[in-house]
């Protein structure tokens, strides 16, 4: 045993609504308010089980109808990502995301006691200051993994800060794999910044694996994965042989 405490964390369970708008997908999101954990903060519609009889996706329906003001049929509702996350405090929680495409209704604010704004917002326009949990899972969704950590440190900001991502996606198998390794992850994002979405686009052959790689700040990168040290050099060796032969051609037109 690591510990003599058991978790017990709580549930909740978070209404990722998708629209195509003008300029491309948009999200539904609400501003928290008046007497509540990170108030004027942006947020997804969300809430806790209401009782040990309650399942998720009972909870997601219920939840959406009271805050949204929307009615979704639990056929609908499809499995998005699952965030284990921790507050600055402390206190961790069991976030259950889940996508939604379909509705009866126009969304609205119908608890204005916590809440005081509500709109839509494109993906690559999020609104701030956004709590860091939900962008977290924003972030994840986004990536295209199943499950994510985000464990706060005492002292983190309630809100979303760039300079303090504490994300951490955790791969599928590599059968199925939506993410790359956590290596892989961590060498391309100190090389160009966080990444939203990964795509494995590897051929038939298996040894190798290579990534298309989507920027938060735009611009697209692939990220391979040798089979062994052999290979790897070899085709590092073509690719500097490429850079040396592309930049003759281009001093010769220069003179020419």
């Amino acid at each position: 045993m690591t510990g003599s405490q058991r978790h017990t964390e709580p549930l909740d369970v978070h209404l990722i609504a998708v629209r195509e708008g003008p300029t491309g997908p948009e999200v539904l999101l609400s501003r928290r308010a008046g007497d509540v954990y990170a108030a004027g903060c942006w947020h997804l519609v969300s809430g806790h089980l209401d009782g040990p009889w309650e399942d998720v996706v009972t909870a997601l329906v219920r939840e959406t109808q009271e805050e949204a003001g929307i009615v979704v049929d639990p056929a609908d509702v499809r499995a998005a990502v699952t965030v284990h996350h921790r507050s600055p405090t402390g206190g961790a929680r069991l976030g259950v995301f889940f996508e939604v495409r379909r509705w009866d209704g126009i969304p609205e604010v119908m608890e204005h006691r916590v809440c005081d704004a509500m709109g839509w917002f494109s993906f690559d326009a999020l609104p701030e200051p956004m709590v860091a949990y939900c962008r977290a899972g924003l972030d994840a969704y986004r990536a295209g993994a199943r499950m994510a950590v985000h464990f706060q440190e005492p002292g983190d900001p309630i809100a979303y800060d760039r300079s303090v991502d504490r994300l951490v996606l955790v791969p599928e198998p590599a059968a199925r794999g939506a993410v790359p390794e956590q290596s892989v992850r961590v060498f391309a994002e100190q090389a160009v910044g966080r990444i939203t979405a990964w795509t494995d686009v590897s051929w038939a052959r298996a040894e190798s694996r290579v990534w298309r790689a989507d920027g938060a700040e735009g611009g697209t990168w692939y990220v391979k994965v040798h089979q062994n040290d052999r290979f790897h050099q070899r085709e590092v060796d073509a690719c500097v042989r490429l850079v040396i032969d592309r930049l003759r051609t281009r001093r010769m037109r220069r003179r020419a």
